[in-house]
């Protein structure tokens, strides 16, 4: 892509504006996408840090597992892509694919919640993610 992190092919969607010298706060509105956790298993604190990271390095703007199933954040300039990058890794979360890079697979709460679960879908999510 035309932006991204180190060691990373995808889960950075570049945005560059035509019209950022008229539109100067949005001239550079990249996305990133993050992994959800197996089988959308949030805590309050985690969304919070989550929320806190991209307050301080994004727009504040989330759109939770659009078309992808990623917890999309909208809208970071080029040089805070890294730092931001850092903190989530830190905070325990992932980028999600993008580009020609596997798309993030999902699963639902199966054995977690299921009690006829056939497979544990969790792990087989954890497994495909971390093989492809």
């Amino acid at each position: 892509g035309i932006v991204g992190v180190r060691g990373y092919g995808g889960g950075v969607i570049g945005r560059y504006s035509d019209v950022g010298d008229i539109f100067p706060n949005v001239a550079e509105f990249h996305t990133m996408r993050v992994n959800q956790p197996s089988g959308w298993f949030y805590t309050t604190q985690k969304l919070r840090q989550l929320c806190d990271i991209w307050e301080a390095y994004g727009s504040g703007l989330t759109n939770f597992h659009g078309s992808t199933g990623d917890i999309i954040l909208l809208g970071t300039t080029t040089q805070n892509l890294q730092p931001c990058f850092d903190a989530l890794s830190e905070a325990g979360f992932d980028l999600g694919g993008s580009g020609s890079d596997l798309r993030t697979p999902s699963a639902c709460v199966g054995p977690a919640r299921c009690e006829w679960a056939c497979i544990d879908t969790l792990e087989l999510c954890h497994d495909l993610t971390n093989t492809f």
